[in-house]
């Protein structure tokens, strides 16, 4: 179950918001986005050592500032059905990461016979235009060379 899911089911019931700055936060959830962005009505905020509330008619609060999210139960099972429904209608060849499907992985050889790598220069695709071998530059690939040039490797003089 992500955090995320469990928000967005949680939309219309009452949730308990905590801040890093020990301010919370008690209101009806109406919003929240994917970085966890959050909007309350009908809200009372509550200082950090719990001796000044205020009562507000909306709050938003951006994500990064949350400690953690008190949700009722109700929403927790909720979230539990919806997921085992899902996993109902799954077809099970598309379950987990090694399928059977016809997606491979990799670019191809370059010269259409498939399979992984860089190919070797027989086609128009990639780098350089296929007449020059791998298509890497004149220059390009010749071995570290004396130091005196790179990346701070050698001495210099």
């Amino acid at each position: 179950m992500l955090p995320l899911s469990l928000l967005r089911t949680g939309q219309g019931h009452q949730i308990m918001v905590e801040l890093k700055n020990g301010e919370t936060f008690n209101g009806y959830l109406v919003n929240c986005d994917n970085w966890m962005n959050i909007n309350l009505k009908n809200v009372i905020r509550t200082s950090k050592d719990s001796d000044k509330f205020w009562k507000l008619q909306s709050c938003y609060i951006r994500g990064n500032t949350i400690k953690y999210i008190s949700v009722p139960d109700e929403i927790i099972d909720m979230v539990v059905e919806e997921e085992q429904v899902v996993k109902q209608h799954q077809p099970a060849s598309s379950a987990g990461r090694g399928d059977s499907s016809s997606r491979g992985r990799g670019r191809g050889r370059g010269d259409g016979s498939g399979g992984r790598g860089r190919g070797d220069g027989s086609s128009s695709r990639g780098r350089g235009d296929g007449s020059v071998g791998r298509g890497r530059g004149e220059y390009r690939g010749r071995g570290r060379g004396d130091g005196s040039v790179g990346r701070g490797r050698g001495v210099h003089t």
